[in-house]
């Protein structure tokens, strides 16, 4: 048995040059937050743990957004990429307890669960000095194979190294570690580079460990749970598994989605009960949804709050700072940002509100816009409760409409509108008898007397 003492080091140093791209791999977005929020997010906050996170030397956009999630972390530079023992040797001297548990996890696994590793770290400390993560592969070529004798792990074995007997061994290393921290410098020590990639290999700790007497196991997860991101296909290939994860928890909640494949969430999205989502709905970062509302299909939600019972699309864009109330509607083609629309307003259809208020049970018309930027500057408009604005009408900000009033179809409001007031902003139309049949007649004669017709 050793103390509760934690110390997480993530691996981030690799440069993921499959990827092809100017973002390093581990700030590549997975439902929304970056593959390393996700990461941290499953490691890197146990209560009282110490968080080492290695970078590369000139990987500053990586250190900056992992201490600007997580204030307390440190940061550990890896000079060389020489493998992922040298990363943790990198790290080592960042490690403040030397008689806790050393968990090692990796940046590019975004779908490590929580619950596995919390499960390797009290193995470590209540029964075995190294603990590693295995899972039985679908096809396990490629992977290092998991060699035990009876329960107690023995080996690591790559499988280009491995015969034809190991090689039909199923159960794969998954990356993550547990190492009580007292025995960490010495395994360390053992560690050399002689094989044919010159790196210094974490897998030879098992290994090394039991040639020292030191007791090894193994916690098993889903393949799907470990996948690491070195590409574009496997960038595409967790996101589809994030999204499965990610929808089968709202529906244990309570959600109906119509076409659950087609509906996709991000990390933070919250449901309440009895929810419906359409097809083709898109939740970007920080949406709540509150018990009985309705998104119809083909809408996109993004930092925004719907409430109890309102109906949002179909083809609405809700964009962040809207809050829609309880029985609220937002119909399609609606585009809302900053908005705050109250209890069983109506904004039915081919409108754009933003940096305004609607007031309860307000009605707006199809058309209508609140002109809220002059170019340089924004401005808010405020709809009173219960107040009806016709069809096509601007409302250019600051502009205040009051409660009860009346707005009249096609207008451009530029000045406040009393409660309870009817008020009608447009050109005064005329009319001239006869004119249109006498155009037509102008026209169509010159049209028979062109050439050639």
């Amino acid at each position: 048995m050793t103390s509760d003492a934690l110390t997480t080091v993530i691996l981030a140093a690799g440069k993921g040059t499959r990827m092809k791209s100017r973002l390093p791999k581990v700030l590549h977005p997975i439902a929304g937050r970056p593959m390393l929020g996700h990461v941290l997010a499953a490691a890197g906050d146990f209560d009282g743990a110490a968080t080492v996170l290695v970078v590369g030397p000139g990987m500053d956009q990586v250190a900056q957004y992992a201490t600007g999630i997580h204030p307390g972390l440190r940061i550990a530079i890896q000079e060389q990429q020489a493998g992922t023992g040298d990363a943790v040797r990198s790290a080592s001297a960042q490690i403040p307890d030397k008689d806790g548990v050393v968990l090692v996890v990796f940046g590019d696994t975004p779908l490590v669960q929580r619950e596995t590793l919390a499960l390797m770290v009290e193995r470590c400390r209540r029964e075995s000095d190294i603990v590693i993560l295995g899972f039985e592969a679908a096809d396990p070529t490629g992977y290092g194979r998991v060699v035990r004798d009876g329960e107690t792990v023995t080996r690591i074995i790559e499988h280009k190294d491995a015969s034809e007997e190991v090689r039909a061994i199923r159960l794969c290393f998954g990356g993550p570690m547990a190492v009580r921290a007292r025995h960490l410098q010495a395994l360390l020590d053992t560690l050399t580079n002689d094989n044919a990639q010159g790196e210094y290999y974490l897998t030879d700790f098992v290994a090394h460990g039991r040639a020292a007497g030191l007791s090894c196991s193994v916690t098993i997860c889903p393949e799907s749970d470990i996948q690491g991101v070195n590409s574009r296909a496997d960038l595409a290939a967790a996101e589809a598994a994030m999204q499965k994860r990610l929808r089968a928890a709202a529906m244990a909640g309570g959600v109906t989605f119509l076409d659950p494949d087609t509906v996709y969430l991000s990390h933070d999205t919250q449901f309440g009960e009895d929810v419906t989502v359409g097809q083709n709905v898109v939740f970007a970062p920080g949406c709540r949804i509150a018990p009985g509302a309705t998104i119809k299909a083909f809408s996109h939600l993004e930092g925004a709050e719907i409430g109890e019972g309102a109906e949002v699309g179909p083809f609405a864009r809700i964009r962040p700072g809207t809050a829609v109330g309880a029985r609220a509607k937002i119909g399609n083609f609606v585009e809302t940002k900053k908005a705050k629309i109250e209890e069983g307003a109506k904004i039915s259809h081919l409108s754009y509100i933003g940096d305004a208020r609607v007031g309860a049970h307000a009605n707006i018309g199809a058309g209508t816009i609140t002109c809220n930027y002059d170019g340089y500057n924004k401005f808010f408009t405020d709809i009173g409760a219960g107040a009806f604005v016709g069809s096509n009408s601007s409302l250019v900000a600051p502009v205040k409409i009051g409660d009860g009033a009346y707005v009249g179809s096609g207008s451009v409001v530029t000045k406040d509108v009393s409660g309870d007031a009817l008020a009608v902003a447009r050109g005064k139309q005329m009319e001239k008898p006869g004119w249109a049949a006498g155009f037509r007649a102008k026209n169509e004669g010159i049209k028979k007397a062109s050439p050639g017709e």
